[in-house]
């Protein structure tokens, strides 16, 4: 892991008037660089090659002769053959010499890998670089573990497939689409088999995953992500902030619930167990006598991640949860930066960060914000690492 002074000592160098944020164009990217707009910051997109025009072209932005941005909101961007080029020295180098705080998201570890990103990836990244490893499901100390260690509600794990006696979640990846998923549900171990032999053969997942796969109890019941931003340069006010909710559109699931069940049991084999990729996401609000205890939960989230992963979070995060008949949360995903799902709330901003801001305010330009009150304050130093 790379020392946080020499982070620091990376930033103290920068000269503060001319920092520029950056991400890696994917995920919420485009949320990111809204937010960094609003807030005055110059942007710089680190794209992939043939699907880099969103942020080069159709995003770009446009500012007239004073500097304001009337239309866009990428101002730089730079083409890359594959996203891990970021991690090139040289690529560093520029983001360094220009003043570019990086903006983490899951494509980013996704696709330039965890050890590089801990070890040597020498550019300040906002947020907490050693908790981005807690993500890496069936890691030693994921977030199930730290969840464990907090005393937070998640799904109850089966172990050996021969015990599923109710609904389940079978967890594990798509074997070709890099960050999606290849879930399934089953009621018995038979339907397990079946349900696993059908996408084994179809090649949507592979016996290896599935060995490794985690089993859980479904929890019938809507599904919430919250959009969280814990701020450690808080002083007055409470540190911890509700910004907004959202949830997926999950294909081909979303295409079944919309069908008649005679017309599901008649589909083909290939179309019978659902997908769970993600092509979308929407807004949602929680009914009030439930906010606190998403404080609550995410409380314990924040104290837990300060004692074993210092210096904790930093900035936003996302709990994704369901809640079953009798109002019960349960933690099934934790993100330890920006959501994938906060680009929902970009222009109309999230409900609750514009109603605790009195002024519209997004994941990303919360981040941004962020970054400004750090400036301002000469605590820049608290929320990189």
């Amino acid at each position: 892991m790379i020392d946080r002074k020499e982070i620091i000592e990376i930033v103290e160098d920068y000269d503060t008037n001319k920092i520029k944020i950056a991400a890696v164009g994917s995920h919420s990217a485009l949320d990111i660089f809204d937010g960094a707009i609003e807030e005055n910051f110059s942007t710089f997109a680190f794209c992939q090659q043939g699907r880099e025009k969103t942020y080069t072209d159709y995003f770009k932005s446009q500012r007239d002769a004073n500097g304001n941005v009337v239309r866009g909101i990428v101002d730089e961007s730079m083409c890359l053959s594959k996203f891990n080029e970021v991690l090139n020295k040289d690529v560093q180098k520029k983001m360094i010499d220009e003043n570019m705080l990086f903006i983490p998201n899951r494509s980013f570890t996704s696709y330039c890998g965890i050890d590089d990103v801990e070890d040597n990836f020498k550019v300040p990244l906002v947020g907490s670089r050693n908790m981005l490893r807690s993500e890496e499901r069936g890691l030693d100390q994921d977030y199930y573990w730290l969840l464990e260690k907090a005393g937070l509600p998640f799904p109850e794990r089966i172990n050996d497939p021969q015990d599923i006696d109710e609904l389940v979640m079978v967890k594990l990846p798509h074997a070709v689409k890099k960050l999606e998923r290849g879930f399934f549900t089953a009621g018995t171990y038979d339907e397990y088999l079946e349900k696993s032999k059908s996408l084994l053969k179809q090649g949507v997942i592979t016996q290896e995953a599935l060995d490794e796969a985690r089993i859980e109890r479904y929890v019938i019941g809507p599904v919430f992500n919250f959009d969280m931003f814990y701020s450690p340069i808080e002083t007055e006010m409470n540190k911890l902030e509700i910004l907004g909710i959202d949830w997926r559109f999950e294909t081909s699931l979303d295409g079944h619930v919309r069908l008649p069940a005679p017309q599901q049991m008649k589909l083909a084999e290939h179309q019978l167990t659902p997908e769970y990729t993600v092509c979308g996401h929407n807004s949602a609000t929680l009914r009030e006598s439930l906010l606190e205890e998403v404080f609550r939960l995410s409380e314990k989230y924040v104290e837990a991640a300060q004692k074993y992963y210092d210096p904790g979070v930093i900035g936003p995060f996302c709990l994704q949860t369901c809640v079953d008949k009798d109002l019960n949360f349960y933690i099934y995903d934790v993100a330890p930066r920006v959501g994938g799902g906060t680009n929902v709330h970009m222009s109309v901003r999230h409900p609750y960060g514009n109603t605790t801001w009195r002024k519209p305010m997004s994941t990303g330009r919360r981040v941004a914000f962020e970054v400004t009150r750090a400036i301002e304050t000469g605590q820049l130093d608290k929320i990189i690492t």
